[in-house]
C-alpha cells in the first residue's frame, strides 16, 4: 500500500493523516480503539461494497498491537453507511466502533470461550419491533408488545447464529428506527441485512479468542474516507 492508501485507511479509522507510518498495523494508526487490549477491525473497500475483511486483534503489554487472525468478511447487501445516520431496513452495515456486550448460539460455546455465552432457545427473539419496549433486545419469550413479524426468532438461522457475538450498535440507550439485532455472526448464502459475517471456524476462533477483561471492541470501515468510525 502507498502513502495515498495508508492516508485513505487511516481517514476511515479516524486517524490523523499525518499518522501515516506504513509500518504500523491498523489499530496503531487509528485515533480511537475503544480503550481495550483486544480489537476486531471489519474493514470494506468502499462504502458500497458487501465484501471485505476481518482482523483481530490483541495489544500486547508493550502497547504494540498484534494480528491474532484475520477472515474474508460480509457486509450488508446494500454497503456500509454511518451508524449516526443508518436507518432500520436498509440493508446497510453501520460503520463505527462498537462495544461487543456477549455472545450467543444455536450451538454450545466453542472450547475455551470465556465471554458472556446465552444459548439460543426455541423462544428465544431478538426484538426489532419499533413500537416495543424491548425495542433491540433478546428477549425469553417475545413479549407482547414485540410483534413476531418484526423481529427474528434466533433459532430459526442456525447456520449464521450457530454462534456469533451482538455488535453493540444502538444497544446501551437505543434509537427507535435507527436498526436493532447487528451482530457478528457466521456467513449464510451472501451479503447480510446490516451485519458482519465470516466463516464459521473463523467465527468460533473469534468466539473463544474474545475477553471480556481486555474490553474487546468492533470498529467498523472502509478503505475510503466515505464511513469514518467516530465512536459508539
Amino acid at each position: 500500500m502507498g502513502v495515498a492508501g495508508v492516508v485513505a485507511v487511516c481517514a476511515a479509522f479516524g486517524v490523523a493523516p499525518s499518522a501515516t507510518a506504513t509500518a504500523a498495523p491498523l489499530p496503531a494508526r487509528m485515533a480511537d480503539t475503544g480503550g481495550g487490549r483486544q480489537l476486531i477491525t471489519a474493514e470494506a473497500p468502499r462504502a458500497s461494497s458487501t465484501t471485505g475483511t476481518v482482523t483481530w486483534w490483541d495489544r500486547k503489554v508493550n502497547g504494540q498491537w498484534a494480528k491474532a487472525g484475520s477472515a474474508p468478511a460480509r457486509f450488508g447487501a446494500k454497503g456500509l453507511v454511518a451508524g449516526g445516520k443508518r436507518e432500520q431496513g436498509t440493508n446497510t452495515t453501520p460503520a463505527g466502533l462498537y462495544d461487543l456486550p456477549f455472545a450467543f448460539g444455536v450451538e454450545a460455546a466453542p472450547a475455551g470461550t470465556t465471554a458472556t455465552y446465552r444459548r439460543v432457545h426455541r423462544d428465544s427473539w431478538w426484538c426489532q419491533d419499533n413500537a416495543s419496549r424491548s425495542y433491540n433486545r433478546w428477549t425469553e419469550p417475545r413479549p407482547r408488545d414485540c410483534r413476531a413479524a418484526e423481529s427474528e426468532r434466533l433459532a430459526d438461522y442456525g447456520t449464521q447464529y450457530a454462534h456469533a457475538l451482538v455488535v453493540g450498535f444502538n444497544y446501551r440507550q437505543p434509537v427507535h428506527g435507527r436498526g436493532a439485532g447487528i451482530f457478528l455472526h457466521v456467513n449464510g448464502r451472501g451479503a447480510t441485512a446490516g451485519c458482519v459475517s465470516v466463516p464459521a471456524d473463523s467465527m468460533r476462533r473469534i468466539v473463544s479468542w474474545v475477553r471480556p477483561e481486555r474490553a474487546p471492541h468492533i470498529a467498523i470501515g472502509t478503505a475510503g474516507g466515505a464511513t469514518a468510525i467516530t465512536g459508539y
